[in-house]
């Protein structure tokens, strides 16, 4: 039940995934951003440190690129991009705001991706939804990222790049 002035939760839907058949690493999110949904892009949001974060892992500026050319830089390297949540109703853009989920079928999924070696999940909310959903008996290097979203200020930028270079030995 809503209270007064309250708005409520609204349908939000991923984006589909930035992969091909070369995909040897696949970072997961949990659900696009609003500023991400109205722009169609993945980490949109001018306070989200993922583009900065992976740009240190492959030694390249990618912000300063188009987006379409981050896609294409990531994918050239084996990097893709996907979310665990298919859609959810969500308030604004925290996962802690995600109610009713639906998840992706991410075990048929990335049977699909012959060359994939590790999954490394982009936060607490798609790591557990992710490692749920692919499983303890998966032959996949599975790694957990500190989350590169902005609402995620208590740790600094400098230590979840460190933890984000771990990704450099699945990096073409």
């Amino acid at each position: 039940m809503l209270r007064p002035g309250q708005m409520p939760a609204q349908r939000k839907a991923a984006f589909p995934p930035s992969v091909d058949e070369n995909t040897r690493l696949l970072i997961l999110g949990s659900l696009p951003g609003d500023a991400s949904i109205r722009q169609g892009e993945y980490y949109a949001h001018r306070g989200n440190a993922f583009w900065t974060l992976m740009g240190d892992v492959l030694g390249e500026d990618l912000r300063a690129l188009p987006y379409a050319t981050r896609l294409k830089r990531l994918r050239a390297r084996g990097v893709g991009l996907w979310d665990v949540i298919e859609s959810a109703d969500r308030k604004g853009s925290l996962d802690s705001a995600i109610r009713g989920a639906e998840l992706r079928d991410l075990s048929l999924f990335t049977a699909r991706l012959p060359l994939l070696r590790a999954i490394a999940f982009n936060g607490r909310t798609a790591a557990l939804h992710g490692r749920r959903q692919i499983g303890p008996q998966s032959a996949l290097a599975l790694i957990d990222l500190p989350s590169s979203s902005g609402a995620y200020a208590s740790m600094p930028r400098e230590k979840k790049a460190q933890a984000w270079r771990a990704l450099r030995e699945w990096i073409a």
